[in-house]
C-alpha cells in the first residue's frame, strides 16, 4: 500500500503548445510501481487551458475544485466541482477555466502512459487538433 499527500508531490508545468497556466502532478503512477494507472491532478489557473488534442487511450475525471468547461465534438459542457467525465480513447477535447479561482481536476490514464522510457508530450500522448479560439 502506498500513502501520500498530494501537497507534496511536486507540479510540473504542461510546456506543450495550446496550453496555458496549467500545471501537473503524477499524484500515483509507475514511479511508484503503480501496474494498470496514473493519477493526475491538473491545476488550471483562472483564464488557463490545456492543448485541445486527443489520444490513443480513455481517461476519467473528477473536478475537485472551481468552475470549467470541457470542449468536445459536441460542443462546450460547463463543468463543476463533483462533475465527472469520461473521455474515450481519440477523442479531442479541451478543459478550461472558467472561473476567478483555481480548476482543478483528477485525471486517470493508464499506466503506461507515464513509464520512464515513454516519448509522450506533457499531456501524455497527445496529438495536437486544430487550433480553436480561447473564450
Amino acid at each position: 500500500m502506498i500513502i501520500k499527500h498530494s501537497g507534496e508531490v511536486p507540479a510540473q508545468p504542461v510546456p506543450v503548445p495550446g496550453a496555458r497556466n496549467v500545471t501537473m502532478q503524477i499524484l500515483l503512477g509507475p514511479q511508484d510501481h503503480c501496474p494498470h494507472f496514473a493519477m493526475r491532478r491538473f491545476t488550471v489557473e483562472p483564464a488557463g487551458y490545456t492543448p485541445r488534442h486527443q489520444h490513443d487511450y480513455e481517461h476519467e475525471v473528477l473536478v475537485l475544485a472551481g468552475c470549467g468547461a470541457v470542449l468536445g465534438p459536441s460542443g462546450e459542457q460547463r463543468l463543476e466541482a463533483g462533475d465527472v467525465i469520461y473521455v474515450p480513447a481519440n477523442e479531442i477535447h479541451q478543459f478550461q477555466n472558467r472561473g476567478p479561482e483555481k480548476f482543478e481536476f483528477i485525471c486517470l490514464v493508464p499506466a503506461h502512459v507515464h513509464q520512464p522510457n515513454r516519448q509522450h508530450a506533457a499531456i501524455s500522448g497527445q496529438r495536437q487538433a486544430q487550433p480553436q479560439a480561447q473564450r
